[in-house]
């Protein structure tokens, strides 16, 4: 059979394609804005039909009806990333949180630790080939596709065509569901005055030619910003957001000095703006790929000095980084911090980590640096790993150095309200 013959026969609505989820079945829904919005409100409206089906994703950015009160008879959510939706849920013990590395989230379905029954995902239009790309979501949602024993796709008419290994033939897919919705959007955050010193102070520490690896928010927009007069940056990254654009059409961005995928953009999963999503379609600059590969900290250890910018929600004196947790409520996710730190430290010519943050927290009231992490609190990111710590107020550089000297770097950082108090409470802890 052709695949036009193929496609048309499959082409349902959303609430028949779903009749395929039975109790007791594992489903994994694609990652964050690349959620089929219609498959998993299509889903949660069964409820009353279904029992004990797992909901397995990281990032909801949509309903989360599953996750809703009421639910856990039906639905028990998995995530591997907490997030606005789900984090009440997981404290209340209607669901569960996963910790794992994002370079091997795809393990667990591709190993059979948690096997797909049902695979959610959103697709672009098929090509004249009949493949579909699965856009902006890559990530682990290509790789639980491949081993679900069914694929319904949300083929979305919005979702962007991108290139790499991000395609599926429509042969591959079970049931297809016809969208024209709006995919989900993440705006660029407000930047205050505290986020664009932290930025500048990040932009001191690249280098012409490195390779950058950087999140959302205000402060990798900030520190993107700051390096208007870099020269041949790269980009292998787990996620980017539209902050990258003005740079890559500046010049400044090209890749040129890449030592892996030169001249290219490598990343797993985007958010970002409608701008952004028109923006990667059929854009040759731009690889996705899954992310068991992106993510391999001996891959990006292949690249031109990495350079990676992450953030944190505490740190303490002795260097050790809180990004997840705050004492024992999960507040996130481990995320691909680890990923590439490790992957930057291995990296041709030498790369650096920087961990970027805030001085303060709760509108000022509560250090972000402090003698000891929350009790309770699961460490993200070790003392052995961390090189630079940046705040609005500078740069600490641990790397190299004891725990005195940490100490005396992190205070140096803090805001000045609390180092006095950090000092007099650290030295109690440890030097008493």
């Amino acid at each position: 059979m052709d695949w036009q013959s193929y496609y048309q026969k499959r082409i349902c609505t959303a609430a028949e394609a779903v009749r395929s989820i039975k109790s007791g079945d594992t489903v994994v829904v694609a990652h964050a804005c690349g959620e089929p919005q219609s498959l998993t409100r299509a889903m949660s409206e069964r409820y009353a039909e279904l029992t004990d089906v797992r909901v397995v994703h990281r990032v909801g950015m949509g309903e989360c009806l599953y996750a809703q009160p009421g639910m856990e008879k039906h639905f028990r959510h998995i995530s591997l990333f907490a997030g606005v939706n789900t984090r009440k849920a997981i404290y209340e013990g209607r669901a569960d949180y996963l910790p794992r590395f994002i370079s091997e989230i795809p393990s667990l379905f591709l190993e059979g630790l948690i096997p797909v029954d049902v695979a959610l995902i959103t697709v672009s239009p098929p090509d004249k080939n009949g493949y579909c790309s699965l856009g902006i979501s890559v990530d682990y949602t290509l790789p639980a596709a491949r081993m679900a024993k069914t694929v319904i796709a949300e083929v979305n008419s919005n979702m962007p065509r991108t290139h790499g290994d991000s395609f599926m033939s429509v042969k591959e897919i079970t049931h297809f569901v016809l969208s024209d919705q709006p995919l989900m959007e993440i705006q660029p955050a407000v930047q205050t005055e505290v986020e664009t010193q932290i930025g500048n102070y990040c932009a001191e520490l690249i280098e012409d030619g490195c390779t950058l690896q950087m999140g959302i928010g205000a402060i990798p927009d900030a520190a993107l910003a700051a390096m208007a007069s870099k020269k041949d940056l790269g980009i292998h990254t787990e996620m980017f957001s539209d902050g990258v654009i003005p740079l890559v059409e500046a010049g400044v961005i090209n890749g040129s000095r890449k030592t892996l995928h030169p001249n290219k953009i490598i990343s797993t999963f985007l958010m970002g703006t409608a701008t952004l999503y028109k923006w990667v379609d059929d854009n040759p600059v731009l690889e996705m790929h899954p992310e068991q590969y992106v993510n391999d900290p001996w891959v990006i250890a292949r690249n031109y000095k990495v350079v990676s910018i992450n953030s944190a929600l505490q740190i303490d004196v002795l260097g050790q980084v809180a990004a997840d947790a705050l004492g024992p409520k999960q507040f996130s996710g481990v995320g691909g911090q680890i990923d590439f730190i490790r992957g930057a430290k291995r990296s041709i010519g030498g790369g650096k980590s920087i961990i970027a943050m805030p001085s303060t927290a709760a509108g000022g009231k509560v250090s972000r640096i402090v003698p000891a992490l929350y009790e309770g609190t699961a460490v993200t990111t070790t003392r052995n790993e961390v090189d630079y710590v940046v705040t609005e107020y500078g740069i600490a550089k641990l790397s190299g150095k004891t725990n005195l000297e940490r100490l005396t770097e992190l205070v140096a950082i803090s805001h000045p309200d609390f180092r006095e108090e950090i000092m007099a409470q650290a030295k109690k802890l440890y030097y008493a």
